[in-house]
């Protein structure tokens, strides 16, 4: 018996597929680069957008070119550094950006005109940025200490982005850098710029673009993570970054709606200014009345004070008058300037001149000589300084220079001098009301030989410019000018100048005592007047102490302020002030007749600047910022364990255990809130008692927040808490809906609590250590 034959089986050979054309290596590169572009683009974007936002309160787009350039140096470094050991990027790009930094420090320190080496101002920038940026005028001029913070923090933002982004590969974690420094211009911006509506949007939009594009295609065979496991296991794999997925999905949809009717109420809100937070440069006690100062220098008349050359400008009529300060508060004791100074740039903002004025355009350069204190003389009003970094103050139009003057300090300014129209002057009104209240206060204590003067002279002037001028013709024509006159300017002393015996000292003072009694007198007849204290030089060249002097101005409706000269002709003898005035005689206390001030010739001398490095060791910057910054992260790590641990223990008395526990962590939480609020119950009190303090302690809360006094779930919720304790106590038992109506109550009432304190006490009711400490 044979076998049978063996049954071959054919095959046929499949089709070998087509080879893909080759690439050539020029195209590859060029493929992966597109490839790997969106994302970085996308980073640059996002970090750019700072810079266009914060550029907004700046005077001219320097600020937003070097931050663009930040973002895009920070991003093509980390991009470039990609294959570099993770510890090596940080030093790579910190060197850059240090050269990136000092090349813009050179940039606006060159636009701004500020003297001095590279060095200089870049370790003034660094002592200074952050006050300087805060107290700066609206619009920002671009200089090194206005520069330097932002620049620094657009590299670094761009810098952690494209770590965590690209190397790491966590793009969503990756935009928050950019986020936050996004925020951060928005929050220093604050109501000095319209909305940013544009740039967020287009913000929302990269962010977006840079999520759905991605920034590199693996190997396509490599393409499913899972492929190599076993199918049991590989279905386990993507159930499981599918409920992953679907919570992080439900997450974003939660907070989208929870945050979304907060950030909408906000929309028609008035953003905070943190300009209002951080103290602006001041004035010594030597400026801040400088009109004391007058009858010193006029003990010492050849003082030098100041050399002054006019470059440019009309000098018809003589040299222009030089301001030195202006004061528009009077207490009746003293004058004082008042002024809010505000870090400024080369170019000071400007003021439409008033209708009908005549204006000259002057160029001063001045050097200061003896001349001390921080007021900055120039002639009104100042449009430009070059040469020192000044402080201004646009309602008064003075300048200060917050380092203090020092002898051959010289900077140049060019000023715009107004002449009013006199037809104008004569037939103008002066304004009234809130706005110009602070140049109409007349301090109560006004001696009645004061008031009958002002008004016998207002009585037959009606017009505002008549009275002035009855005022500034009455002290004129009665009073004589001695150098040796006592100093002083409060009620007494103005009392003693005007109506003083003549044989006894009275009847003469300085300028001092001449504008500081029109002023007064204006103000008791309804002008409102301030003292200006400055300069009328004979000529260019050294300006001495006899040249200088106060004057009044009166504030005058379309017009402005308008000086008056109160002061006697030189050669008028004065008439006596009993054939206009007959005051009943009053002889001053001796103590209310200060002695001369005398006026310090010698200027001290200037401290030594402060080392920025100490011998073999890092420099104070340095040591403090690190100090500084380790103390913040400190704080900062503290406050994150604390409000971590607070959530987790909530979590732990209202999800874990059964109904009964749940319910008793939830009245824990009730407990815990009202000692927070500063209402401790006492454990003797029944759970019904504990509810009705738990509702008078929010309606009292809230009554003092100004908002309403009465709820619905939150404070009426407590009794129903109340009852689910009193059940989980002594009744039955409860079921697990019970325990979570518990756990919501208790949110509400406690979120109603929080709420309703101010928001320093919401932050720290967050992080609060106390319910971790207290006896559960």
């Amino acid at each position: 018996m044979g076998r049978d034959p063996p049954v071959v089986t054919v095959t046929a050979p499949r089709p070998a597929a087509a080879p893909a054309p080759p690439e050539t290596p020029a195209r590859g590169r060029v493929a992966a680069v597109l490839r790997a572009a969106p994302l970085p683009v996308a980073l640059v974007v996002l970090v750019a957008l700072s810079g266009v936002v914060l550029g907004r309160v700046y005077a001219d787009p320097l600020l937003t070119r070097l931050m663009v350039g930040a973002a895009a140096g920070s991003v093509l470094v980390g991009v470039a550094a990609r294959r570099l050991p993770s510890w090596l990027v940080a030093p790579v790009s910190v060197a850059a950006l240090a050269a990136w930094t000092l090349l813009s420090l050179r940039l606006a320190a060159s636009h701004a005109a500020l003297p001095g080496g590279l060095g200089e101002v870049a370790g003034d920038a660094a002592r200074n940025a952050i006050p300087r940026l805060l107290t700066a005028m609206i619009p920002v001029q671009p200089a090194p200490d206005t520069v330097l913070v932002p620049v620094v923090a657009a590299w670094l933002a761009g810098l952690t982005a494209t770590e965590v982004a690209l190397r790491a590969g966590r793009v969503l974690l990756g935009y928050l850098p950019p986020a936050l420094l996004y925020a951060g211009a928005l929050y220093v911006v604050g109501p000095n710029a319209a909305p940013a509506v544009g740039p967020t949007v287009l913000f929302a939009a990269v962010a977006a673009a840079g999520l759905a594009v991605p920034g590199r295609r693996g190997d396509p065979a490599a393409g499913d993570p899972v492929a190599g496991l076993t199918p049991a296991v590989r279905a386990a794999v993507r159930l499981r970054l599918a409920a992953a997925s679907a919570a992080g999905l439900a997450v974003v949809v939660a907070l989208a709606a929870l945050l979304a009717p907060v950030v909408a109420g906000q929309v028609d809100e008035r953003p905070v200014d943190p300009r209002r937070y951080v103290e602006p440069p001041q004035v010594e006690s030597l400026d801040e009345n400088p009109l004391i100062r007058i009858s010193g220098w006029a003990l010492n008349p050849d003082q030098r004070l100041l050399d002054v050359r006019t470059v440019a400008g009309s000098t018809e009529g003589g040299p222009p008058r030089i301001r030195l300060a202006v004061l528009s508060d009077y207490d009746g004791v003293t004058w004082r300037v008042g002024a809010t100074y505000r870090n400024a740039g080369r170019i000071l903002p400007a003021v439409d001149p008033a209708p009908g004025a005549t204006t000259d355009a002057v160029r001063q350069e001045i050097t200061v000589a003896d001349l001390t204190g921080r007021l900055l003389p120039a002639v009104p009003t100042p449009r430009e300084v070059g040469g020192a970094r000044v402080a201004y103050d646009p309602a008064s139009g003075t300048l200060i220079r917050p380092e203090g003057l020092a002898p051959g300090l010289r900077y140049d300014v060019s000023s715009v001098r107004e002449r009013p129209d006199p037809n104008l002057v004569s037939t103008a009104n002066v304004p009234a009301g809130d706005a110009v209240s602070r140049v109409l206060r007349v301090p109560d204590g006004a001696p009645e030989q004061l008031r009958r003067l002002a008004t016998q002279l207002a009585e037959s002037n009606g017009a505002p410019y008549a009275r002035a001028d009855a005022i500034a013709t009455f002290l004129a024509e009665h009073y004589r000018v001695t150098a040796d006159a006592p100093s002083g300017h409060a009620y007494p002393n103005l009392t003693f100048f005007l109506f003083g015996p003549r044989n006894g000292g009275g009847q003469r003072g300085t300028s001092e005592q001449f504008a500081a009694a029109f002023a007064v007198l204006g103000r008791l007849a309804g002008l409102p007047t301030r003292v200006v204290v400055g300069f009328q030089p004979k000529a260019d060249g050294p300006v001495r102490a006899a040249d200088a002097y106060a004057w009044p101005e009166v504030l005058f409706d379309g017009v402005g302020w308008v000086p008056f000269d109160p002061m006697p002709r030189p050669d008028e003898q004065p008439r006596p002030v009993e054939e206009d005035f007959r005051p009943q005689p009053e002889e001053p206390p001796p103590s209310e007749v200060p002695a001369p001030t005398e006026q310090p010739t010698a200027t001290p001398p200037a401290a030594a600047p402060a080392s920025g490095r100490a011998a073999g060791g890092p420099g104070t910057p340095v040591l403090v910022g690190g100090g500084v910054g380790g103390l913040l992260l400190v704080v900062g790590a503290v406050l994150a364990a604390l409000a971590a641990m607070r959530r987790r223990l909530s979590r732990s008395r209202l999800e874990r255990g059964d109904p009964g526990a749940r319910i008793a962590g939830a009245w824990r939480e009730l407990t815990d809130a009202l000692r927070l609020a500063g209402r401790p119950v006492g454990d003797d009190l029944a759970a019904a008692e504990v509810a009705e303090r738990a509702r008078r302690a929010l309606a009292e809360t809230r009554a003092a927040a100004g908002g309403p006094s009465v709820g619905d779930v939150d404070a009426s919720g407590v009794g129903e808490l109340a009852g689910l304790v009193n059940q989980a106590t002594f009744g039955p038992g409860t079921s697990p809906d019970q325990a979570e109506r518990a756990a919501t109550l208790v949110a509400s009432y406690g979120d109603a609590l929080r709420d309703a304190r101010p928001r320093w006490r919401r932050l720290w009711w967050r992080v609060h250590p106390g319910p971790l400490r207290w006896r559960r």
